[in-house]
């Protein structure tokens, strides 16, 4: 865990593209203005996400950045407010779908993933079968993450896909880490970290609770970069695990973690054992 912290990075909106950051507060309920707003589907009351390639791929060609208000960004450059009164009109139309921007989590939240061998036999224009999972098991309430507040990803665990792909490298963006740490290990290590705990600079300390199992999100094309199938295909092979008890082996990338004590980070701040 010895390392130091290279990246930050923020989502403002679920499932869009984000924003990288020199430093940010870090509470409870994760990074300061991470995952606050979501796309909802009027028409089912889903969390709209882009596990469900088929239906909702287009949310990574929008970038959203900044806080009161967050702005969200077209593919062709337009910008648009989250309090502009005109915002879902123009999201919906973009995405051919109905939704509503909100802040304001459903009671029952719930999101539809893809099973991911499936998205890659049949390609993410193909309608597949659907898996639909709740919001957020392990974070506080009122937020749109996926299971827990936190997201870590390695510079070795990027490095050891990267190797294995006909590229070399692979970026870390496909992931979407909200941390990305350099430790100096072999890849993976996020693994052994689950029940651990990390300090990240003066401050913040984090709960590491489980491996962070891959959906097809980062086989997807994410604004300039375009599709790539090894970047699910490669952990498949090489890290396939069991992230929770109770749960199938699956592909991980990463670690999700819980805050133990708040704090304020800065990139190049040192990490180290809790």
């Amino acid at each position: 865990m010895i390392g130091r912290l290279v990246g930050i990075r923020r989502y403002p909106v679920k499932s869009l593209l984000g924003e990288e950051l020199p430093a940010v507060e870090v509470g409870v309920d994760g990074l300061a203005g991470d995952r606050r707003l979501a796309l909802l589907h009027r028409a089912s009351g889903r969390v709209a996400s882009a596990k469900n390639p088929y239906r909702w791929r287009a949310l990574l060609t929008l970038r959203a950045a900044g806080s009161d208000p967050v702005t969200v960004t077209l593919p062709d450059g337009r910008a648009v407010a989250a309090d502009d009164d005109r915002v879902d009109g123009i999201l919906s139309e973009l995405l051919g779908e109905p939704v509503t921007l909100t802040g304001t989590p459903p009671a029952d939240a719930v999101i539809e993933r893809s099973r991911p061998e499936e998205v890659l036999a049949a390609g993410v224009a193909a309608p597949v079968t659907v898996d639909e999972g709740r919001l957020g098991a392990a974070a506080p309430p009122g937020g749109f993450v996926d299971f827990a507040p936190v997201h870590l990803v390695t510079t070795a665990t990027l490095r050891r896909i990267g190797a294995a792909t006909p590229s070399g490298t692979v970026d870390p963006s496909r992931y979407r880490p909200n941390l990305l740490l350099d430790t100096g290990g072999d890849g993976f290590e996020e693994n052994d970290w689950v029940g651990r705990e990390l300090r990240i600079g003066d401050g913040l300390v984090l709960r590491v609770v489980a491996p962070t199992p891959r959906c097809a999100v980062p086989t997807l094309a994410h604004g300039v970069l375009p599709r790539d199938l090894d970047a699910l295909r490669v952990p498949a092979r090489l890290n396939r695990v069991v992230p929770l008890p109770g749960l199938a082996a699956q592909p991980c990338v990463g670690a999700y973690a819980q805050v133990v004590r708040p704090g304020r980070v800065l990139t190049g701040d040192p990490t180290r054992p809790g």
